[in-house]
């Protein structure tokens, strides 16, 4: 088992916006190789996309479901270990439960489906087959999240009171005419959200990551600013914490001048800490009655977490986002290899999202929603 471990990928062709960016994520570590592919529904264009990869012929196919039987019947030692789904939202549930069902593990974009009926079912299949699944939240990966997450679960911020995220772009501020903004703003391939469940995940996963806190229940306020389109491109959420912590989730599509400018700010009884995804190798940390302190990258007594995800010397040099899908890929990679040998994975390599985040972002979705359209102001987080 000291090989590569092998990848399928389902959506991501030419053309593609994440794809790529998968592909180069999965290959930086040197821990996975892309063997196969159905890269479009469109098989003309999934057999140029692969062409354009240099991968053989016969391992180019014109559906994920022609992909999964397929490689199922190769031997053990050829066939692809797992899938990765880098298609639209709509498309995340059959390619991930044909694949569970075939013995194959996932790896899958977010959200981790188009509804809570199907989010429950990849949960049971996940459960009932013991294979691993990974889901892409990729903001997770920044070395300086896990330090921040360390943090505080080493109780330097002392109990947690009050928790800030933040995800503000600006690319539909007006209407916009390509591929992306066409499915994300489209209800049948979307989902119920717009924003909220494009980027409010992320701030919502983001959040609950660091803190180890769960939601419990909320306040929302959707809008749809630009005329005639048909989901949420803004939204304000209040939250409440399990265990009396209060916070605010901003995240919005149409704040004019923003780019990716997810941030959040956390504040305990004796401490507090501060980090801007745009400038990523900085983590502030706040402390009571003594002056503000700079984290770097690479410099300092970090945690073991945070140094085992660290990957440019020497200090300074920027480490991003690709870096950061990196190392959701390569902990997968990792506890694949392990549990493929029958050996116990190491716990610094099992921290990557899971079924169980994906299940939480899509009932983070719907509660939003519906408390966006109840009257009542306090709504209840439901994980069902």
């Amino acid at each position: 088992m000291d090989r590569k471990m092998r990848m399928g990928m389902v959506g991501g062709g030419q053309g593609a916006f994440i794809g790529g960016i998968h592909r180069i994520a999965a290959a930086l570590d040197g821990e996975i190789e892309l063997v196969c592919g159905a890269f479009s529904s469109d098989p003309a264009k999934s057999k140029a996309s692969g062409a354009a990869l240099y991968l053989p012929p016969e391992r180019v196919y014109d559906s994920f479901e022609e992909m999964i039987l397929k490689e199922k019947q190769l031997p053990l030692g050829e066939r692809m270990d797992f899938i990765s789904i880098v298609t639209p939202n709509h498309v995340h549930f059959p390619p991930a439960k044909m694949a569970l069902e075939n013995g194959f593990h996932v790896v899958c974009d977010k959200p981790l489906a188009f509804n809570m009926i199907e989010a429950k079912e990849l949960q049971a299949l996940v459960k009932k087959t013991g294979l691993l699944f990974a889901l892409t939240h990729n903001y997770t990966g920044y070395p300086m999240v896990k330090e921040a997450r360390a943090i505080v679960r080493s109780g330097q911020l002392g109990k947690i009171r009050k928790v800030i995220v933040e995800y503000p772009q600006g690319w539909l501020t007006t209407h916009v005419d390509n591929k992306q903004a066409a499915w994300r703003t489209d209800p049948m391939r979307s989902g119920i959200a717009g924003c909220m469940g494009d980027i409010g995940t992320h701030a919502e996963n983001l959040a609950e990551y660091i803190t180890g806190l769960k939601i419990s229940e909320l306040c929302a306020d959707l809008t749809i600013f630009v005329e005639g389109r048909q989901l949420d491109d803004d939204g304000n959420v209040l939250l409440h914490f399990e265990g009396g912590a209060k916070g605010i989730l901003h995240a919005s599509q149409i704040c004019v001048g923003d780019e990716n400018n997810l941030n959040i700010r956390i504040y305990g009884e004796t401490g507090g800490l501060e980090w801007k995804q745009e400038e990523p190798n900085t983590l502030v940390m706040k402390h009571l009655g003594k002056p503000k302190e700079i984290l770097r990258t690479g410099v300092g007594n970090l945690s073991e977490q945070t140094r085992a995800h660290i990957r440019v010397p020497p200090p300074g040099h920027p480490e991003g986002y690709l870096e950061a899908f990196a190392s959701i890929y390569r902990n997968f990679a990792r506890t694949l290899r392990s549990v493929l040998k029958g050996e116990t994975p190491n716990p610094i390599y099992l921290d990557f999202p899971t079924v169980e985040d994906g299940v939480r972002g899509m009932a983070f979705i719907e509660t939003v929603v519906a408390a966006n359209q109840s009257p009542q102001k306090w709504y209840q987080f439901k994980n069902v």
